[in-house]
């Protein structure tokens, strides 16, 4: 089953910590990958650019509305996520504790509902 374990962390502290700090987590990160990817789990992951340089978009009684970032009030914003295989939730679970975000904020561990007819739906990349 699909899971997306959705970073969250506090993009202000993220931004305050010394260079090589975040290198050696993306690096850890990276590590993570490799070895979701050596155990047949590992789809797709990436970092999110900052909320500051995202848009909200909504559609209302068919009129665009376009917000930029960021667009909540809270210290936590999505910085990232990893597109993974496990067998479980409790499996699941565990993948995200390895996740280096997980110490600066919190991972968000979501089962992906399958939808048919989805275009590349059996080839996430």
């Amino acid at each position: 089953m699909k899971f997306l374990l959705i970073v969250h962390h506090n993009e202000t502290r993220f931004a305050t910590m010394p260079e090589q700090v975040k290198r050696d987590m993306l690096a850890e990160s990276v590590q993570v990958t490799h070895a979701l990817h050596a155990n047949g789990q590992y789809l797709h992951a990436s970092p999110l650019m900052p909320s500051a340089d995202g848009a909200r978009v909504r559609v209302r009684d068919g009129k665009v509305s376009v917000t930029d970032g960021p667009f909540v009030e809270t210290h936590e914003h999505i910085g990232g996520y990893f597109l993974i295989e496990a067998a479980s939730l409790a499996e699941a679970n565990g993948i995200a504790a390895c996740i280096p975000g997980a110490r600066l904020g919190y991972i968000e561990v979501r089962a992906v509902r399958e939808i048919d007819g989805l275009p590349n739906n059996n080839n996430i990349v």
